[in-house]
C-alpha cells in the first residue's frame, strides 16, 4: 500500500508535502505532484500537510478521484524508480488524461 494523490492537487504547487517527506519520493509534473509507489514508505508524514487534502492513504481515496490512483503509477512508466525526487526534478510525464483537464480553480 501506499499514499495516492488526487484532484486536489491538480495545478497547486504548494509541495508542503514534498518538504516533509522522509524518503524524498513525491515527483513534480507538469500539472501536480505524484507519490511513487515503490518508494514511499507509508509514513503519512505528507498527508496532514497538504494544504487541499489531496493525500490520501491507497485504500481511502474517494471513488470520485479512483483514477488517480492508477495515475500515480503510471507517472512512473517510462521514469522506473530513480531513487529521489530530488536529483530528478520536474518531469513531464503526467498520464494523457490529466494533461487534457481543464485548468483548474485556484484553491487559496
Amino acid at each position: 500500500m501506499t499514499y495516492v494523490i488526487a484532484e486536489p492537487c491538480v495545478d497547486v504547487f504548494d509541495k508542503a508535502c514534498i518538504e516533509e517527506c522522509p524518503v524524498d519520493c513525491i515527483y513534480e509534473g507538469d500539472r501536480m505532484l505524484y507519490i511513487h509507489p515503490d518508494e514511499c514508505v507509508d509514513c503519512g508524514a505528507c498527508e496532514p500537510v497538504c494544504p487541499v487534502e489531496a493525500i490520501y492513504y491507497e485504500d481511502d481515496v474517494p471513488d470520485q478521484w479512483s483514477a488517480y490512483t492508477k495515475a500515480n503509477v503510471d507517472f512512473f512508466d517510462d521514469l522506473g524508480s530513480p531513487g529521489g525526487a530530488s536529483k530528478t526534478g520536474k518531469v513531464s510525464a503526467d498520464p494523457d488524461w490529466i494533461k487534457a483537464l481543464p485548468p483548474q480553480a485556484s484553491h487559496e
